[in-house]
This record gives structure tokens, sequence and C-alpha cells, in this order.
């Protein structure tokens, strides 16, 4: 099953590509490397979600908002290649974590997105990846995750 049939077999829709919040892009392709910048997570109204971890945001909470991260970056990816279907492998994913200096649990946070790419990429989803923690993360986002994916030549 490719991965654009089992996007709609689970009934996902991706939603809309966020334009860039600065001088940067959503992406840039060198040979079969695609790199995504990175992206926190957007409720369905456009609003950014507030919160520190090991404070006042949730685990939970955080594992949702790295698994809209990731449906966010394969709406990049669809809007880059035309398909989620041209995805050969997800290679790198560096998850941050808006966390205060004793949370240990970044990696919970990040299996949101990482959970995700396997249940629609299989095998192809599985990637290297890094949980971090940081000290602020842009507009007080609870997470954030930048990707490199390699895409299928043609």
């Amino acid at each position: 099953m490719t991965p654009e049939q089992r996007l709609k077999e689970l009934g996902i829709e991706l939603p809309k590509v966020p334009a860039p919040v600065a001088n940067f892009v959503m992406w840039r392709q060198a040979g079969d490397l695609l790199y995504l910048s990175g992206q926190g997570p957007r409720r369905p109204d456009g609003s950014i979600p507030q919160g520190r971890l090991g404070k006042d945001y949730s685990v939970e909470q955080a594992y949702a908002d790295a698994r809209q991260i990731g449906l966010q970056i394969l709406a990049t990816v669809r809007e880059a290649t035309g398909s989620l279907d041209k995805i050969q492998a997800v290679i790198k994913l560096l998850g941050m974590v808006n966390a205060e200096p004793d949370f240990k649990d970044q990696p919970k946070v990040i299996n949101g997105c990482s959970d995700l790419f396997v249940e629609i990429l299989g095998d192809r989803g599985k990637h290297a990846r890094s949980a971090v923690g940081m000290g602020s993360l842009p507009g007080g986002m609870p997470v954030e995750i930048e990707a490199i994916i390699q895409i299928k030549s043609e």
C-alpha cells in the first residue's frame, strides 16, 4: 500500500502548509534529499499553542502536537514533490522540546511524529532522530521538529 493510499485508508487529511514567518523557505532539495525547516504545531484556526514541558504542558499534549507537526511535515513533502509516494525514506528528525531543565521525557514527546511516520510510511518512515530539550522555542511553542527526507529518483 502506498503512503497516499494509507492516508485515505486512515481517513487523514493533511493540513495546509504554513507560510514561513521570516526570511526562509519551508523546504530545500539537494539531490535526492529534501531538507525541511523546523515547524511548530498549528491548530486548525492557525494558532500556535504555547507551553513548557515540566511546568504547564503535559507529555500527552506535546505528543499530540508532535503528531500534528508530522502531518504538517508530510503536507510540506507533498507540496514539494507532488506526492507522498515519492518518499524513499525519512532519514533524520530533530525534535526540540521547550522544557524545564529537569524535564527528561523529550523522546516520549517526539514519538508523536515518529509513530505517525511509521503508521503512514511503514519501514520507510523509520529514521534516525535526536530529541532535545530547549530553554525556549519561538513564540513559546512547546515543540518544534525539522526533517531530512530522501526522495525517490525518477
